[in-house]
């Protein structure tokens, strides 16, 4: 039986079938057929091009493209397809942030500790002291910065920068800042399974211009999670700041936040604490303290953990209405909860240093293969 004859336009014609998901057009509408077609008698290669390596319909369309030849040339076809893409690959673990100097995970046990408010007053107040700062909402379920920083219409665009399209990050008060809210609708719950809440947050880090940076905050979930797994297995966190309030259930929780990070696999230091809420103070009666949740419960959870007390922050009906109108306290260097977070900003960059002077660099967790 005589070998059957294949041409070109066979197999174009049969690639014509294959449509690339959501565009209703097909692969070579869209010219992803990359123009070095060889046939050698029933054996066939060619290129498929691609936007960037993690394109999610890569390895269906091969297969794809494969079954449509094989359904509309014959089954007999030996079928070999490379792929290429447009985008330079994303730099490996390790390799993501070159420029960035201190990465510090902001931290806490449990929610509604003032966490977020802690991370966006200290990114705040470390750019006024003059560093080049990054915040990071790493906090993918409830994030809150895009409204803390008066920036909740804002939509990053991407530049293509050295080969890679990255995400340019929104920038204010001094601030580079990226959050899953930019790209969510903030009226609707994010119902994300837990690999694609980390593929996310892998995007916001390695597919975005964070550029050279002092300080690059991040600005965790409360509790322990998926989150903070992928936070310890893609970047080399130099340190973490955990926030609590001197209230006994939340100092509970943030023991375990403490020994998440001690434990020997993750081996992150602790740079202190910060206790959120000390103490209430009216506006008009600046000298009083009124002990709401407890006095000094971080103070003396600090001393027995045997770390810094990074900082003692008040409530003050300020601190709300001004994460509330996107204008941070720490904005108001005058103020009583301003000069607090000044201080806080002031003890993170001695702590840093400290570590960084009498510690080896933070590891990045190793993940199992």
């Amino acid at each position: 039986m005589p070998q059957m004859n294949i041409y070109p336009k066979m197999i174009m014609d049969a690639l014509a079938t294959v449509r690339y998901p959501g565009t209703g057009k097909n692969i070579i509408e869209m010219e992803m057929v990359e123009d070095d077609l060889r046939i050698s008698g029933l054996h066939v290669s060619f290129s498929l091009i691609f936007d960037k390596p993690t394109n999610p319909f890569l390895k269906s369309l091969v297969k794809a493209a494969e079954a449509a030849i094989h359904a509309y040339v014959s089954k007999d076809v030996e079928v070999e397809i490379h792929t290429k893409t447009l985008q330079a690959p994303r730099p490996e673990v390790g390799q993501l942030l070159p420029g960035v100097k201190n990465i510090i995970a902001v931290s806490s046990g449990k929610g509604g500790v003032g966490k977020s408010t802690v991370a966006a007053n200290l990114a705040v107040a470390l750019a006024k002291m003059g560093y080049k700062v990054g915040l990071l909402d790493a906090d993918i379920f409830g994030p809150s910065m895009p409204k803390m920083f008066q920036v909740e219409d804002a939509r990053p665009y991407s530049e293509n920068i050295n080969g890679r399209d990255l995400i340019v990050p929104i920038e204010n008060y001094g601030v580079k800042m990226l959050s899953i809210g930019f790209f969510v609708n903030p009226d609707q719950a994010t119902l994300w399974r837990g690999a694609m809440a980390c593929n996310a947050l892998k995007q916001l880090i390695g597919d975005a211009d964070w550029g050279d940076l002092d300080f690059f905050i991040l600005d965790t979930p409360p509790g322990t999670s998926d989150i903070h797994l992928t936070l310890v297995q893609t970047l080399p966190i130099t340190g973490a700041v955990v926030v609590s309030t001197p209230q006994k259930v939340a100092l509970a929780d943030a023991r375990k936040g403490i020994n998440m990070y001690q434990n020997e696999k993750v081996n992150v230091p602790i740079l202190g604490l910060v206790e959120n809420m000390a103490w209430f103070t009216p506006s008009e009666l600046p000298q009083n303290k009124y002990y709401l949740f407890g006095k000094e419960g971080v103070k003396n959870l600090a001393e027995e953990m045997n770390v810094p007390l990074l900082g003692q922050i008040p409530i003050v009906q300020s601190i709300c209405e001004n994460g509330d109108n996107g204008t941070p306290e720490a904005l108001n260097g005058e103020s009583l909860v301003g000069q607090a977070f000044m201080s806080l900003a002031n003890n993170v960059v001695e702590q840093t240093n400290y570590r960084n002077e009498s510690m080896e660099p933070t590891k990045i967790v190793e993940t199992k293969k």
